[in-house]
């Protein structure tokens, strides 16, 4: 068992190490979490941001690894949670995987590859779900979906459908937890300034901006700080998708 505080809550972020994820474990470790930075590929960016937060004076961090492909994998992740942490109060579901190409182009195996981060995603809220939050009797899952799950994309097809599916996902889960205090809901990001959208052609690039009212896109913090309101407040926000992307969708 963790020698941390077993009064102090914890989150675990999946894809912390980079990105949107990372600015999410940032933004719960400032709240007072002790924040699980989950990782798969991007061990030396998980434990740099690691170090970071446990030499601050936020609330710590420590990492763990698993692939979110690999039931395995994540059944030896939520043991060593129970080792490393004792407890899950927040869950933020932030790891995605996409490919670019054409629906002609793609073929079997990646399209398999976006599709098996979101069973990986059901699996792991399950395991968290039983071995903590249901125990406890309290919690909140926040997953990360995506305004192309709304919209669509061209190039993008099992991507959009991971993230459309995801907001349904969050949508019948809470309808299975009535009556509990177990907060489900979902934040639809527009397009954010991480290592994902860098890797846009240019030409891209410029016809998303078009596309958004404010001009710009969002900086990976303005996405954190909506995931810190729900973690911490929102207690009546339940079932929800919540679209935070500069104006170009409205839900």
């Amino acid at each position: 068992m963790s020698e941390e505080n077993d009064d102090q809550p914890v989150a675990l972020v999946t894809g912390g190490g980079t990105g949107i994820g990372s600015a999410c474990c940032r933004r719960l470790a400032a709240e007072g979490f002790r924040v699980g930075i989950h990782y798969r590929s991007s061990e030396e960016k998980a434990e740099k941001l690691c170090a970071e937060l446990v030499s601050s004076s936020a609330g710590g961090a420590f990492t763990i690894k698993a692939d979110l492909m690999d039931s395995e994998s994540l059944d030896a992740l939520v043991k060593e949670l129970k080792s490393a942490a004792g407890r899950v109060d927040v869950l933020v579901n932030n790891a995605g995987y996409n490919v670019n190409a054409p629906m002609l182009a793609m073929n079997l195996d990646q399209y398999d590859k976006v599709a098996s981060v979101a069973r990986g995603t059901w699996y792991l809220t399950k395991l968290v779900l039983r071995r903590f939050m249901m125990r406890k009797g309290s919690g909140r899952i926040i997953n990360i979906s995506s305004v192309v799950g709304h919209t669509g994309n061209a190039g993008q097809i099992p991507y959009t459908m991971v993230k459309a599916g995801l907001d349904a996902f969050t949508k019948s889960l809470s309808a299975e937890l009535v009556g509990r205090d177990i907060l489900v809901n979902s934040i639809a990001p527009g397009f954010v300034a991480t290592e994902m959208t860098d890797e846009l052609p240019d030409e891209i690039q410029e016809q998303i901006l078009a596309k958004v009212p404010l001009g710009r896109v969002a900086q990976a913090d303005e996405i954190a700080d909506v995931v810190a309101f729900l973690a911490t407040r929102g207690s009546y926000i339940h079932g929800s998708v919540l679209h935070v992307n500069g104006g170009m969708y409205g839900g």
